[in-house]
């Protein structure tokens, strides 16, 4: 089922349920700049064998309302978003899993809404002040910064393309984003662009998030007294948080649990996607008290 949102008087977003309607939900939350339909069709219907699965597009990507030049927002207000989605839905609780900057907007949702969370999964991210974001906040934790070479690709992301320009940008971004470990299929991606861009209706490049104000984000002090259950999944191949940014998320929290998948950089090719399942449904079921997905 899909609908639209209302998140503020200038934002719609769009929202898609799938997956088994009597599970418990499961909200999935993209990094910047992408839309819902970059998660993988088998990462969205491996949960949905056992959740109400729900995920969305972030503001200015996808089909939702794209208006950041005229109305502006923090990146902590896509946390709120995500509130929004879950009050329209009518759930009261969510199990809910962030990748990159959803990894980020999860924090906020475990401080400000821990009422709302089921459990939380997070991954390919990094603790809130320490991230891409907040470069001083890696230093001073003593955390490596990106792969050079996306440093250099970002520097292109708003350019001016054509559509086809656009797509073997964005794959080229992915190969990069994959790591050097699992092997990477250019045609998959190409393939998932594509359908990104007919979702879309345009191949645009998003990149409002990368204007976005990015202040109230360093608050990695306050991740100690979250009551949520919590996995964070180590990417150890990812080259925007590259190791031991996970490891050091999992300490900050405390009580989060910590899993590794082997190879897993920063991009979901199909070889990720079922360890990475896997990891997610074995935490919502433990929280949910019964047996394995």
């Amino acid at each position: 089922m899909e609908r639209t949102v209302l998140a503020d008087e200038h934002y719609e977003l769009w929202v898609e349920e799938t997956g088994n309607p009597e599970g418990s939900p499961l909200l999935l939350v993209m990094g910047a700049n992408a839309s819902g339909a970059t998660w993988p069709t088998e990462l969205v219907a491996r949960p949905g064998t056992r959740h109400r699965v729900v995920r969305y597009d972030h503001r200015d990507t996808g089909r939702s309302t794209r208006a950041f030049a005229a109305h502006p927002y923090a990146l902590r207000d896509l946390a709120q978003d995500a509130v929004t989605v879950l009050d329209t839905l009518g759930l009261d609780r969510a199990h809910v899993v962030g990748m990159s900057m959803g990894g980020t907007l999860v924090q906020l949702l475990l401080l400000d809404h821990p009422d709302r969370l089921l459990s939380a999964t997070v991954f390919a991210t990094s603790a809130l002040g320490s991230g891409p974001a907040d470069p001083s906040g890696a230093a001073d934790a003593g955390l490596p910064g990106p792969d050079p070479r996306l440093l250099e690709l970002w520097r292109h992301l708003a350019d001016p393309r054509g559509p086809e320009e656009e797509i073997a940008w964005r794959v080229e971004h992915w190969r990069i984003l994959n790591g050097d470990v699992l092997p990477f299929d250019a045609e998959e991606f190409r393939q998932l662009e594509e359908r990104v861009v007919a979702h879309s209706g345009t191949a645009e490049n998003p990149a409002a998030h990368a204007l976005a104000d990015r202040s109230g984000l360093d608050r990695a002090g306050e991740l100690a007294g979250v009551p949520v259950p919590v996995l964070v999944v180590e990417a150890p191949e990812d080259p925007v948080y590259p190791p031991p940014h996970a490891r050091h998320l999992a300490a900050v929290i405390g009580s989060a649990r910590l899993v590794t998948v082997p190879g897993l950089g920063h991009a979901l090719p199909r070889s990720a996607v079922e360890p990475l399942a896997q990891a997610v449904l074995e935490h919502t079921a433990a929280v949910d008290g019964d047996g394995p997905g």
